[in-house]
């Protein structure tokens, strides 16, 4: 017996892009889910309280802004357009590049990487967390929620069928509904009860989980805490 026939068979062609492609889309969620609440928590500690992957909660704040009154916090009243041009910014570049599924999700993961970098090094250089509602510290922010954008429209034109990264009522929800219809004897209210509580659970708790690290990460590495979300990011572009 030759030491190659004792080698395992290696899977290739359509059937193995596919368990490859299969493979992709169960492990990037889980990590994006984990970058967006680092991200989230660390611009909310470190920029001016700036939700800069929940659009919903900067809406929050502006709406009651105008009706209220009191000091605008400029950065994250434009938040909102920022997001909005990122998003369309993704659409052209994805139209630009041809590319549909997983081979899509590379260059936009990257573009996400070199954002999340680019926070990096401000934060590093330039200490914006030292003027949270200054100059520098609204730039850094708006290149954080332009990563944030990158991500969610990512999933949408790669991955559609992955559950949110930052959203959390709705994992949240179906975590609940599958893990109900998965109890449930009878007939499920929902098809694919197992796999959507798979999917939406591992979401919610790698979210929070990631919220807890960068939460202890402005503590401890103060500028530095950025390093956690860009190690992911770039874990997410070699996946």
């Amino acid at each position: 017996m030759t030491k190659e026939s004792m080698l395992p068979p290696q899977r290739s062609g359509p059937q193995g892009d596919s368990l490859q492609a299969a493979r992709f889309e169960s492990r990037l969620p889980p990590l994006l889910s984990a970058v967006a609440g680092m991200t989230d928590v660390i611009g909310y500690l470190s920029l001016g309280k700036l939700f800069t992957a929940h659009v919903t909660g900067n809406l929050v704040v502006i709406a009651a802004l105008l009706v209220r009154g009191g000091p605008p916090n400029i950065a994250q009243v434009l938040a909102v357009p920022v997001f909005i041009l990122a998003v369309g910014g993704v659409w052209l570049i994805a139209r630009a590049l041809g590319r549909r599924g997983a081979a899509l999700s590379r260059p936009l993961l990257l573009i996400q990487f070199l954002l999340l970098m680019t926070v990096l090094v401000f934060s590093v250089t330039l200490d914006p967390a030292a003027e949270p509602h200054g100059l520098i510290a609204g730039i850094a922010a708006m290149i954080a929620v332009s990563a944030m954008a990158c991500q969610f429209s990512l999933l949408r034109l790669a991955l559609p069928g992955a559950p949110s990264t930052a959203v959390m009522t709705g994992n949240l929800t179906n975590t609940i509904l599958s893990l109900l219809d998965t109890l449930y004897r009878g007939q499920p209210l929902i098809s694919g009860a197992g796999e959507r509580l798979k999917k939406a659970s591992e979401a919610l708790m790698a979210f929070f989980g990631g919220c807890i690290a960068g939460a202890a990460a402005v503590s401890w590495l103060g500028e530095w805490s950025w390093s956690l979300p860009v190690a992911l990011a770039g874990i997410a572009v070699a996946l």
